[in-house]
């Protein structure tokens, strides 16, 4: 058995490209030497800036011969299946087919009979047609002809059996030479095994696997700033992107002016990832960064890298001074005043501007407060400014900064700059002992229900909003923490979760801004009849109202979804002039004409007729986006669909109640209850089923037609188990419910086992099935 080395070598690679180049070359590769019968020992690709390389080992002389009979058309079918069957088989003409003949008739047969070609044939027709058709994302042409690459082709590499494979692809003949690193080995080296291609590239100042060179950036990395007392900040994406802009990796470290590092760290870290690629370095005295920096040179300087580290710094201090200079003009500002300038950025087309996106959310983030224990004038003021950084100078450069700049620029403003200086300051701290913030969601709702015991539920499920908190003269909030801090907070985590597996915000003024920010987003283009269609979702509203989703249900606040998207249509039709044309999208039946045919001048007020089809529509959406995020629990779909609508068979708008029946249920149906409900259950059900369809329609019960002692017996335990279920369920104490419920098994068998449902007598036969259809209904 014999190996195969190839190399195609280029200029240099794009790092982003590297990896998967590497894994389709391998792909690509190995599913034409399966095709051709080879089942080789192994393959790996490589990467480099400047190559990727291939070794397959395992490979015989030979390949396997080909026999194989192929079953065709019948003899006399229609000349295009014929023509189909011939190129499948690779044959010209029928004469090399076999007629053969079974009881339908004659048919043909082709009978392929192909000895094994030389291994090396096989490789040079391979590899040409990999090259030819490789899958770049994006490549170019160069010279006079048509091949594509993703940069000039300059070389090929193949040996197989250390013999050269001879081919040609793009004028370039294979061969056994390659080149070392550019500056330190730019000397041609003949190489025709695996072995001595990757021992004498690392003698020539070339890395072949990017494993290696990430794991040597990252260990001379932690070394230098362990040596000075720093850490570095790990940062893998970087480092996987910097392995793959060098194939002699040299870490070094610099520094920069201390004046710098009054500008926010995250500031700092993004202009030298994103625009120099260099590693940031934290002072573990302090927390925040150092003014230091690691960098990798892809040479060894001959003055210890002196020279390189001066230019690296001096080009750093110049992004720095950009990113300090924005900073500081950026603070000359207020948030508030910003907002004339959101005034004039349109967020979408029959939406408004910015702007009025930034007052829905403060009047929503206001009315939500209550009911998630936030402080609804906190709440208020940071919807009204969690938008505000989006027309800052370090926002527009930085533009994955958002929100959190508008932490910082709101910590200044308040006077509350230390928490830029203090690392213990950065996060937020937490609550104090005892407030809402640290209870689980059940204890959180039973202390609710104790400090509220006067406080009727709602017909509507919508529970009322607590009495507006006065604003503390001394800027506390009831939690402890500064009022300014919780805004703070909240313009930069109502983004949150910005992805899956992206935290979800938990400080109360976050979660009711937060919530406002998707509830608001989502309906308005509901409004407008902009929803995802198939996997197309340009507005990330999936996102949305999954991290919606979330929130609820992690802390566990009952909040009715068409409450929300009440009070979201309501703040569009104060700001936003709906356009008319697209309102005629979402209903079929267009406005209602009267208000269209209103007094001149007088404003069209869409909320009361979108808010059926807007809310039973985003409510399907929600349940859509709760039913996936349930089933990747593990949840199985059929009880998840059967807690989606409550009693009366309509949509279920209180997820965190969904959740809770779930729960139960799943505990429930685990025990011997559980099948007594289901069993019970199904038998009732069962009858009544093959009654409605002979045109059985439902009636009421009399008790003054029972007849039977078993008939009596389960009319009682209907009535006992219904009125206990009905209790179970006003303290939504759904086993107990679902527990007297079961208790119908018995009953019901023994009215099974001594009542003829189906008596002759016709009334009586429709008070059994009505008793029937009373343990259905329960």
């Amino acid at each position: 058995m014999s190996e195969l080395l190839l190399e195609l070598r280029s200029e240099e690679i794009p790092a982003r490209m590297q990896a998967k180049a590497a894994a389709d070359l391998q792909k690509l590769v190995q599913e034409k030497l399966f095709e051709a019968g080879y089942r080789p020992e192994g393959a790996k690709a490589f990467a480099t800036p400047r190559r990727l390389a291939l070794v397959v080992t395992g490979l015989p002389a030979r390949s396997p011969d080909r026999k194989e009979e192929k079953k065709g058309p019948r003899v006399g079918a229609p000349e295009k299946a014929v023509e189909g069957f011939l190129k499948s088989a690779g044959l010209s003409s029928l004469e090399a087919c076999e007629v053969r003949e079974d009881k339908k008739g004659q048919y043909y047969v082709a009978v392929i009979d192909e000895p094994g070609r030389p291994t090396p044939e096989l490789i040079a027709d391979i590899v040409a047609e990999v090259v030819r058709g490789f899958p770049w994302p994006k490549s170019m042409r160069w010279g006079d002809g048509d091949m594509r690459w993703v940069r000039p082709l300059t070389s090929v590499l193949c040996a197989y059996d250390a013999e050269i494979v001879p081919f040609e692809v793009a004028g370039i003949a294979a061969g056994d030479e390659t080149v070392g690193h550019r500056q330190h080995a730019p000397e041609p080296i003949q190489v025709r095994s695996f072995e001595a291609y990757a021992e004498k590239l690392r003698d020539a100042r070339v890395v072949l696997d990017p494993e290696e060179r990430l794991e040597t950036i990252l260990a001379e990395a932690r070394t230098l700033c362990s040596a000075q007392g720093l850490e570095l900040v790990e940062d893998m994406g970087l480092g996987k992107e910097v392995a793959g802009l060098v194939e002699w990796p040299v870490v070094l470290m610099g520094s920069y002016s201390e004046k710098f590092l009054e500008v926010p760290d995250e500031v700092l870290a993004a202009s030298m990832k994103g625009h120099q690629k260099y590693f940031s370095v934290r002072d573990p005295a302090t927390g925040r960064l150092a003014n230091k920096f690691v960098f990798v040179a892809n040479l060894e300087a001959p003055d210890g890298g002196a020279a390189m580290r001066v230019g690296y710094e001096r080009v750093l201090e110049a992004r720095l001074s950009d990113a300090w200079f924005l900073y500081k003009q950026d603070l000359k500002t207020k948030l508030e005043d910003r907002l004339a300038d959101l005034d004039r950025i349109t967020f979408f087309d029959g939406l408004g501007t910015v702007g009025d996106k930034a007052r829905r959310v403060a009047a929503l983030a206001k009315e939500i407060a209550p009911l998630v224990g936030a402080d609804p004038h906190a709440a208020e003021r940071a919807g009204l400014l969690a938008k505000a950084d989006l027309v800052t100078g370090m926002v527009y450069e930085f533009p994955e900064l958002q929100g959190l700049m508008g932490r910082y620029y709101a910590l200044e403003e308040a006077g509350l700059s230390a928490v830029l200086r203090d690392a213990s300051l950065r996060e937020a701290p937490q609550d104090e002992a005892g407030s809402d913030n640290d209870l689980r969601p059940e204890e959180r709702r039973s202390r609710a229900a104790k400090l509220r015991p006067e406080e009727p539920a709602r017909s509507d499920g919508v529970a009322k909003l607590h009495p507006e908190e006065p604003a503390r003269s001394d800027g506390v909030a009831k939690d402890g923490r500064p009022r300014d801090l919780q805004i703070a907070d909240a313009i930069r985590d109502h983004y949150k979760p910005a992805g899956q597996g992206d935290d979800v915000p938990t400080a109360p003024v976050s979660v009711a801004v937060a919530l406002a920010d998707k509830i608001d987003t989502l309906t308005a283009f509901w409004a407008i009849d902009q929803k995802p269609t198939g996997s197309k979702d340009p507005f990330a509203l999936r996102r949305a109202a999954l991290g919606l989703t979330q929130m609820l249900i992690q802390r566990g606040d009952r909040i009715s979804l068409r409450w929300f998207a009440e009070r979201a249509l309501a703040e569009h039709d104060k700001r936003v002039e709906f356009k008319v044309k697209e309102l005629w999208a979402v209903s079929s039946n267009g406005p209602p004409t009267g208000e269209l045919a209103s007094a001149s001048g007088a404003r069209f007020s869409p909320t009361a007729w979108l808010f059926p089809t807007v809310s039973r529509f985003l409510l399907a959406f929600f349940h859509d986006r709760l039913k996936v995020w349930l089933k990747d629990q593990g949840r199985r779909h059929d009880r998840v669909d059967a807690v989606l609508t409550n009693a009366v068979g309509e949509p279920e708008d209180d997820l965190v109640l969904i959740v809770k029946k779930l729960d139960a249920l799943d505990a429930f149906l685990a025990t011997d209850d559980g099948a007594n409900l289901l069993a019970a259950h199904k038998r009732a059900g069962n009858i009544l089923k093959a009654e409605e369809k002979k045109g059985w329609e439902e009636a009421p019960f009399d008790p003054a037609l029972i007849e039977a002692p078993a008939e009596r017996a389960l009319a009682d335990a209907v009535e006992t188990a219904t009125a206990a279920a009905g209790d179970a369920l006003k303290t939504e104490d759904f086993a107990a419910a679902m527990g007297a419920l079961a208790g119908l098994r018995g009953p019901l068998d023994a009215f099974f086992d001594a009542v003829t449902v189906n008596a002759e007598d016709a009334k009586l036969r429709a008070n059994r099935l009505a008793l029937l259809n009373a343990v259905r209904e329960a």
